[in-house]
This record gives structure tokens, sequence and C-alpha cells, in this order.
């Protein structure tokens, strides 16, 4: 029961901050994830036992040029699909039986694109021109909240089937297929209110999200596997650390960015 508690009070907290720095301003909201960035770097950092500070160094230059320098395309089109390179590579990392033994190089790499470049890609999502689109970025991390929640709820009281048990054993088939139903009909809602996208548009959105968040929750669970540690870190009581909360956010944000471009909604 005091578990229970203590998650529910650190998670009103976290949605809170949320809510607070997306409905505060846009710089509120960039800050904030230029922080978790940081976090994240920081629990990854010590997960993969990569040495030194440098990557601070690189991640926060990266994040200052792409989002209050770097206005041409071309160029946030060339970090997207670096980023999305990084992220394919590490879903054959994840899907391979064999062991991997990660170069310092590699680990950086890693860390810049995946971590960092995650984070960029989700504090440029709700921007189109002057624009700061408040509901539809409110409505992404709806997606993901839904699919999480409903996730461990029809797994917990219906899952049978394992999902993927050498990475993740209390994931099931069930608990995956039920978030994505439970996402799809909350995409119905939104439609709603954000019409800046249709509503197939939403559909869409909520299946990237919620596939690719799913495979990020599980390829941060097999470094963690790997490291022998449960969680990334120990910031957030009852939920470990902040890489834990934004795993799936960080590793479906390029997705949610390209999506958006075949929309043609980001600028």
């Amino acid at each position: 029961m005091k578990e229970i508690l203590r998650r529910s009070i650190t998670g009103v907290i976290y949605v809170v901050l949320l809510l607070g720095a997306v409905f505060l301003s846009s710089d509120a909201f960039d800050f904030l994830f230029m922080t978790f960035g940081l976090g994240c770097l920081y629990e990854f950092k010590k997960i993969v036992r990569l040495k030194g500070y440098f990557i601070f160094v690189a991640y926060l230059a990266l994040w200052w040029v792409y989002i209050y320098l770097i206005q041409d395309q071309t160029a946030i089109t060339i970090l997207m699909l670096l980023t999305l390179a990084v992220d394919l590579a590490l879903l054959m990392f994840l899907f391979s039986k064999k062991s991997k033994h990660f170069t310092e190089v590699q680990k950086f790499l890693i860390a810049l694109f995946y971590i960092g470049g995650g984070c960029i890609f989700l504090t440029m999502i709700p921007y189109k021109q002057d624009d700061f689109a408040q509901f539809l970025i409110m409505g992404i991390f709806i997606l993901i909240w839904v699919n999480d929640t409903f996730a461990y709820l029809v797994g917990r009281t219906l899952g049978r089937t394992k999902l993927f048990p050498s990475v993740s054993p209390k994931k099931t088939i069930e608990g995956s297929v039920g978030g994505l139903i439970f996402a799809l009909v909350a995409a119905y809602f939104l439609s709603w209110y954000e019409t800046k996208l249709t509503l197939m548009q939403w559909m869409a959105m909520a299946t990237i999200i919620v596939v690719a968040g799913s495979l990020g929750d599980l390829l941060e669970s097999k470094f963690k596997r790997m490291a022998g540690v449960k969680d990334s870190g120990a910031i957030l009581p009852g939920h470990g650390g902040i890489w834990d909360r934004l795993d799936s956010l960080v590793f479906a944000a390029p997705f949610a960015y390209l999506i958006l471009n075949l929309f043609s909604y980001v600028s």
C-alpha cells in the first residue's frame, strides 16, 4: 500500500510538472526537456559505463543549435535521419541473441543521437513556424500514458503470452494489444479537441507512438539487464529514474516527428 501511494504521489508531481511547463510557456517546455535529456544521459552514461563528461557538452551544443539557431529543414532532416539510423541499429541490437560489447565511440554516438536526438525531436514536435501547439504535444503524452496504463492493466488481468521474456518477463502480448486498442480510442477523442490532425492522422500517430514507444521500453530493459540493474536511477520514488519514465517518449519522438512531416504539419 505504501509503495502504491508513493508511486501515485510521484506520478501526480510528474504530470503536474509536465502540464505546467507545456501550458506556462514554450520556453518552460524547452527548458524542462533539455533538463530531462541531461537526466536521461546521466543515467544512460552510468548504465553503459560511458567515460568522461564530454557527452553532456555535445548534447547541450546540439540541443542549443537545433532548438534556437537552425531553421533549415535540410539540416533538421539530416539530424532526423542520423537519429533514426541509430534507433534502427539499436533495434537490431534489441532482437539479436548475440552478446554485444559497445566501444566508447559507439556508446557516445548512441547517447548523443538515441537520447539526445530523441529529446531534441520531442522538443521540436509542437512547433510550426511561430505557433506552439500545446494540445498536440499533450496528445502525444496522453497516448503514451494511456498505452502504458492499459498495457499494464490488461496484461495483469488477461495476460498469458509473454511478449519478450528474455528482456522483460512481465510484459505480455495481450497487454500490448490492449494498450494499443485503448490508445486508438484515446486518439479518437483527441481528434475532437486537436484538429490540426485529422482522425486518421491521429490513429496513425497513435499506432506509431505505441509501437515505437513499446520498442523503446524494451530497449531500455535490455540495457538495464546487461548492466544487471532494475532501474536506471532512483530520482523518482516508486518509478526509478528519469530514463525509466521517458524511455518510450525518447525513442518514439523522432518517429512521431517523421510522421508529422509526412502529414505536412511540422514546418
